[in-house]
Parts: structure tokens; C-alpha cells; sequence
């Protein structure tokens, strides 16, 4: 390959980097604000399940929020995987394998991956919630027929707040389980982390067996010089008791 080609590579693979750096960027910013989008619309279903008056223009223009956002991102992530699969083409057309060259790779592998984990959490939690808010909307719009009706405001009012009980309790154990799922995976990447430390160590140790031998002496030696050290200074004690009791 001559220079001006592996320039031009060079040039290629900066070019890839930037795009991929470029559209990380903008993927993380618009996940900020649908996550926001997806507490404002959780929030606003709460308040228009209790508020009958509520307009449904503003349900229907937070859906179609919700659903255009949805789909930007969804594009975001198909370019950032396709300039990802573009700098796995990269690799293997050059056929380098430089480890800061891997590494990159992987690192925009594994940022995409988390992205993409993170847009279908928050998807499916807004999902769920769609279908809730659908299933207890027609409950509770029974249940004020039948408290209009019947006159049972007390006994409606008691339904009505074992119900935000048992919603509340619903909320801790998802952020329970968001919790212990975040730990998790964090307590696998440290583990994967170590795992690469410790291999990279022992290859060292593999390379270079001169250092592992004058480290062994250097322990023995020092082991050595402890059991020097602690016979003289116990010949000492024993002469010191000898000649005290003398």
C-alpha cells in the first residue's frame, strides 16, 4: 500500500470516527428528552385519568410527540450502525490489527449497544403505560358511572386511593428493579475490566520471564534477610535472659 493510499485510509477512518461521534451526540440528546417526554406523559395520563375534562387534543399531540421522537431515534441508530458496520469493513479491508484501532471500535460498538438497550426501555415503558392507562381508563370511568349513580361517594373514594396504593407500590419496585439491574451491569463491566487487566498482566509476565525470575529472587532474598534478621535478634534476647539471670 503506498503512502498516498494509507493516507486517504487514514483519512477515511477520521471520517468515519467523526460521523460516529457526530451521531452519538445527537442520540444522546434526543434519549434525554424522551426520557423527559416519557415522565412529562406518564404524569400527564395521572392527572387526565382523575380530570374527565381533560382535552383530548393534548393526549393526541403528546402521542404523536411521543411516537415522532420514537422514530428519530430509531434513524439515528440505523445511521450509527450503519457507520458502525462501515468501520468494521474498515478493519478488515486495511487488515490491521492495532489495538487502540480495536479498541475504538469496540467502545463505539459498545456505545451504540447501550444506546439502542436504553431507546427500547424507555420505549416499552411508555408502551406499558399506554396499555395500562387504556385498561384502568375504562375502569375508572365505570366506576365514576357508578359512583354519579349510586351516590357510594365514600366507598368510590376508598377504591380510588387503595388504587394509588397499589400504583405507588408499583413505581418502588420498578425503580427497584432499575436499580438492581443498573448495578448489575456495572458490576459486569468491572468484572469484564479486571478480566482484561489480569490477562494483559499475565501476558506481560509471559514476555518477559527475566522479570518474573529477579522478582522471585528478589522475594527470596528478602525472606532470606527476615530469617537472618529474626535469628539475631533471638540470639540476642536469649544472651540478654542469660545474662540477667547470671
Amino acid at each position: 500500500m503506498t503512502k498516498s493510499n494509507m493516507a486517504d485510509m487514514g483519512k477515511l477512518w477520521e471520517d468515519l470516527r467523526k460521523q460516529a461521534r457526530q451521531l452519538e451526540n445527537e442520540i444522546d440528546l434526543k434519549l434525554v428528552s424522551f426520557s423527559k417526554l416519557g415522565t412529562s406523559y406518564s404524569s400527564q395520563r395521572d392527572f387526565d385519568r382523575f380530570d374527565d375534562t381533560a382535552p383530548l387534543i393534548n393526549k393526541s399531540s403528546s402521542e404523536h410527540m411521543f411516537d415522532t421522537m420514537a422514530m428519530e431515534i430509531k434513524q439515528l441508530l440505523s445511521k450509527l450502525t450503519a457507520v458502525n458496520d462501515r468501520m468494521v469493513e474498515y478493519t478488515q479491508t486495511v487488515s490491521m490489527n492495532s489495538p487502540a484501532l480495536l479498541h475504538t471500535l469496540q467502545r463505539h460498538r459498545d456505545i451504540l449497544q447501550d444506546y439502542t438497550h436504553e431507546f427500547q426501555k424507555t420505549e416499552a415503558n411508555i408502551a406499558f403505560l399506554r396499555e395500562r392507562e387504556d385498561l384502568l381508563g375504562s375502569v375508572h370511568r365505570d366506576i365514576n358511572s357508578y359512583k354519579n349513580s349510586s351516590g357510594l361517594n365514600r366507598r368510590t373514594d376508598l377504591y380510588l386511593k387503595e388504587n394509588d396504593h397499589i400504583r405507588s407500590s408499583e413505581r418502588m419496585i420498578d425503580d427497584q428493579i432499575s436499580i438492581a439491574i443498573a448495578t448489575k451491569e456495572n458490576l459486569q463491566s468491572q468484572k469484564s475490566m479486571l478480566g482484561t487487566i489480569s490477562q494483559k498482566m499475565n501476558s506481560l509476565g509471559n514476555r518477559f520471564p527475566l522479570i518474573n525470575s529477579l522478582m522471585q529472587r528478589i522475594n527470596i532474598r528478602k525472606r532470606r534477610d527476615s530469617i537472618i534478621l529474626g535469628l539475631v535478634i533471638a540470639v540476642c534476647v536469649i544472651l540478654l535472659i542469660l545474662y540477667a539471670f547470671h
